[in-house]
């Protein structure tokens, strides 16, 4: 929570307020590359990438020889899944995480397999200060105790009312959530 309020702060954005990652982006040396700005990759692994496998990835990003990183997001995800997966990539560099490395560990019938190093503490670290950043505990309780809806938390932060839930379960307001809701639906009988 402390190091996601400090990212908010550093951004200058209100703790009620939705927090673009888009403006952080540049802060953290990362360039956001639209998918169809790449160069090179052939019409089979686009067809693929926005295709069958457009559920198996977010984002990605890499090194460039100049230091800064390149992130390229899936666009047929929308912009509140968007911005988490941006968020994520800028706490990897915020929280000073080593980059995952690709490398080849098989060749089948079909090509390359490529297989990458995966650190599962750091994405998940990566993952809840984004999310705490992109929705903050105080406003989320707020909002809560005032009868919103996680969609409706979720279309104020600009996010996905999953990571609205998710955050009110590591938050602990998960039962409080569930209790308010059930007095609405009593009350409005």
């Amino acid at each position: 929570e402390l190091k996601a309020l400090g990212l908010r702060d550093f951004a200058r954005v209100r703790i009620d307020q939705p927090l673009n990652p888009f403006d952080l982006a540049g802060f953290a040396n990362l360039m956001v590359v639209r998918f169809d700005e790449l160069v090179g990759l052939s019409e089979n692994a686009r067809e693929h990438l926005l295709g069958s496998a457009s559920e198996a990835w977010s984002g990605g990003a890499c090194t460039l020889p100049n230091g800064m990183k390149l992130v390229i997001l899936n666009p047929t995800h929308g912009r509140s899944r968007t911005n988490a997966t941006l968020m994520e990539e800028i706490c990897h560099v915020f929280l000073g995480h080593q980059p995952n490395r690709l490398s080849i560990v098989t060749k089948d019938e079909r090509g390359k397999v490529m297989n990458r190093d995966y650190r599962k503490a750091d994405e998940e670290e990566a993952y809840a200060v984004g999310a705490a950043a992109l929705v903050p505990y105080a406003a989320l309780k707020r909002l809560l105790f005032q009868g919103r809806t996680s969609q409706q938390i979720a279309l104020h932060f600009r996010v996905s009312a999953e990571l609205v839930e998710y955050r009110m379960k590591v938050t602990h307001l998960w039962r409080e959530f569930k209790d308010l809701s059930r007095k609405g639906t009593q009350t409005q009988k």
